[in-house]
């Protein structure tokens, strides 16, 4: 007896994993990812629904519609957010809050964030239409402007500052006006401001934009964590000269040494194990001038990794190569960090477990992967165990009209959704 019992605490917990019996409507999502898609369409056929825009406004508010046909109570906070809550049979217990973002990068695609919206709603939908009552009440939210900022997930976790609501958006209006003019109020924003573990968890379900998913033949990414950003801006400093009298031994070409030092980079960061990425993005080069020797060079300088140490090291690593390379060269090299960083945010591992649990269940294939973009999980995991779902993006493309997931794809990372919610009700 005590070598059966060996057995089965040995044996995954995948095979215990009881289903629920619900199932999504794949052809209701496809089509409201297509209805989403109209909001902000163009002339030329292309949809530009930024954040506080006229498509993003409309889009809303179909969104709000949709909602309370799922039987959900609405309302929209301070900072833009669309809350679509239904409550449990323990009013005592924390909300599973679950969502994604409907606004899009300047002519973008018509998935990234699309598909965890409409995938939660459609969780929504089917515990509506089956009369099932969670223990736990949920909360479906559409964070506003995610795209330019995290912004409404920010104010949510306490962290957007006031000097931000300054900046213009894509719109055009600051994200000041632009909250605004989606029902919010940006005067008393710090109010929208949530406790830690005032939520029991929080779940997104995503496009992998990447290709691992899609060239592998993946059917479900499982995240382990979100990257840390950190950017910075470095200046090159020479001297410029005329480019016909100058010899080259007598030279202080601030684009020389920038050249060297954008090798140097990519160099540091292949140079240890892991997925980190370093990118040198964009470069302006003073005077511009082809007969001028280049006398400075302003270029950017971007890190992510799951580990914010890791960053740390690579980056004293391509300083002291900026430092070798301004030696050579006769120039100043200087970085100026941009606050416009992130802290690295890892899934919970009971979550994660829980949605590979649900994910073998449902006889998905599923690899476990950090995501590379930000999203509003990142932002929702300092306040509650955070977990995210990905589904395969065609050929990795995103940000980008040729975006693309198949409806299948998305169904059955709707049906992982709906299962792990189910069974974090549980616990």
């Amino acid at each position: 007896m005590k070598y059966l019992l060996l057995v089965l605490l040995c044996l995954p917990l995948g095979l215990f994993a009881q289903l629920s019996g619900l199932e999504v409507d794949e052809k209701r999502m496809e089509n409201r990812l297509l209805q989403l898609a109209e909001f902000g369409k163009t002339k030329n056929g292309k949809t530009n629904r930024v954040a506080y825009s006229p498509g993003d406004e409309l889009a809303r508010k179909w969104f709000v519609s949709l909602m309370y046909e799922a039987g959900l109570k609405v309302h929209i906070d301070y900072a833009g957010n669309i809350i679509g809550r239904r409550e449990g049979q323990d009013p005592n217990l924390k909300p599973i809050v679950f969502g994604s973002h409907i606004d899009m990068v300047p002519f973008g695609g018509n998935y990234d964030g699309c598909v965890g919206s409409i995938g939660g709603l459609e969780v929504m939908q089917v515990l509506h239409d089956n009369k099932l009552e969670t223990l736990h009440p949920l909360e479906l939210i559409v964070f506003s402007n995610e795209e330019g900022g995290v912004i409404g997930s920010r104010a949510l976790a306490g962290n957007l500052q006031n000097a931000t609501l300054d900046m213009k958006s894509s719109s055009g209006y600051t994200i000041r006006e632009g909250i605004g003019r989606i029902d919010g109020n940006p005067d008393r924003i710090a109010e929208v401001k949530r406790e830690q573990n005032s939520i029991h968890s929080f779940l997104e379900l995503h496009i992998e934009q990447g290709s691992v998913l899609h060239d592998e033949g993946i059917q479900i990414g499982l995240v382990e964590g979100i990257v840390g950003i950190e950017w910075w801006e470095i200046k090159v400093e020479g001297f410029a000269n005329h480019a016909g009298t100058t010899p080259m031994n007598k030279r202080q070409d601030a684009l020389l040494a920038a050249s060297e030092l954008v090798l140097s980079i990519n160099e540091i960061v292949r140079s240890v194990p892991g997925k980190q990425v370093g990118t040198v993005g964009k470069m302006s080069v003073e005077p511009g001038a082809p007969n001028v020797i280049p006398g400075k060079v302003t270029m950017s300088l971007e890190l992510r990794d799951l580990s914010y140490d890791k960053m740390m090291r690579l980056f004293n690593e391509i300083k002291e190569s900026a430092k070798k390379i301004s030696q050579a060269h006769g120039v100043s090299i200087d970085f100026e960090s941009l606050n416009v960083s992130s802290q690295p945010a890892l899934a919970d591992s009971f979550i994660q477990q829980i949605i590979a649990d649900a994910t073998n269940a449902l006889g998905y294939s599923v690899k476990k992967m950090p995501s590379g973009a930000g999203h509003d999980a990142q932002e929702m995991a300092l306040l509650a165990p955070m977990g995210m779902i990905f589904v395969p993006s065609i050929n990795g493309i995103s940000h980008s009209p040729k975006e693309y997931s198949t409806s299948s794809a998305i169904a059955n990372g709707t049906r992982v959704l709906l299962e792990t919610i189910l069974k974090l009700d549980k616990q």
